[in-house]
């Protein structure tokens, strides 16, 4: 594939920037900072600055344990800002797993549609098939309220493989082209450390299915075990590392609440991979 959601996948710089913006008062690393519609978009404009090809908009926090959000409300704190941003000529990503909030984000301008659940959930193929949305398919054991409670694998990288695949025949099912679909293993989503070190490792096994693949690492509590740092903002380093070797081993989006740091790192790692 040479394009996802119409942006090129073989630059010079190297992969896509996902900048993440969390339109809640309780996500894990950056929770309230950007809750209100303002602080949304001067998050937004200041990633697009810092080098972000796509914004992420999420308007129900997935941490374990977080509070549920009523489709009203999650459609009242996203679909204002992806408004303003597409309005705007931003490209943006509605990371959201219920299909209501994404034909209400796809009528605001969303060109991309970021689940959590893989088009899993109730009317989500539907609403998919019915656009021409580019499409991210994430591994998920459990619901995220419950995930961390004990997630068990024999092989977590190939059981997140045979998963990932099964989403992707469930979306050609319907008629979505794969040509609009990525994929992402969902590191932190159901697994522990040693799962997701493991998938990480591993990249090389998605590679096989010929589709983009995404990255989220940014501040993933697996980088706060193997180094022993609690506080999640203070995890970039291992973030960038994480990214970078994601990167080498094929990724094509990263997902990230640093950009500006994720930018230059990539910078660095492209000037060397050409030089």
């Amino acid at each position: 594939m040479n394009t996802f959601a119409g942006l090129s996948l073989h630059r010079p710089q190297g992969p896509l920037i996902m900048g993440i913006v969390n339109v809640t008062p309780d996500s894990f690393s950056d929770g309230g900072e950007a809750f209100a519609f303002d602080d949304a978009l001067a998050r937004a404009y200041r990633m697009l600055e810092d080098g972000a090809d796509i914004i992420d908009i999420g308007g129900e926090s997935t941490r374990p344990g977080a509070a549920k959000v009523s489709l009203e409300e999650e459609i009242r704190r996203t679909v204002p800002v992806v408004e303003r941003l597409a309005r705007d000529g931003a490209v943006v990503s509605i990371d959201t797993r219920h299909a209501d909030v994404m034909q209400a984000a796809l009528d605001a301008g969303a060109s991309i549609l970021n689940d959590v659940s893989a088009l899993s959930g109730p009317g989500s193929l539907v609403v998919a098939s019915c656009s021409n949305a580019a499409i991210v398919l994430m591994h998920m054991q459990g619901e995220p309220g419950t995930m961390q409670h004990n997630p068990t694998y024999v092989d977590a990288p190939g059981e997140v493989l045979v998963y990932l695949k099964s989403r992707v025949a469930a979306c050609e099912a319907v008629g979505i082209a794969r040509e609009r679909i990525a994929l992402d293993p969902g590191i932190g989503f159901g697994k522990t450390a040693a799962h997701n070190l493991q998938i990480l490792k591993r990249l090389d096994l998605y590679r096989d299915l010929g589709l983009p693949l995404l990255l989220g690492v940014s501040r993933k509590s697996f980088i706060g075990q193997v180094t022993g740092e609690a506080d999640s903002q203070h995890r970039l380093p291992g973030s960038l590392a994480a990214a970078l070797w994601a990167v080498e081993q094929g990724a094509a989006i990263v997902r990230v609440h640093d950009v500006a740091e994720t930018a230059q790192a990539l910078k660095v790692w492209a000037a060397i991979k050409s030089a």
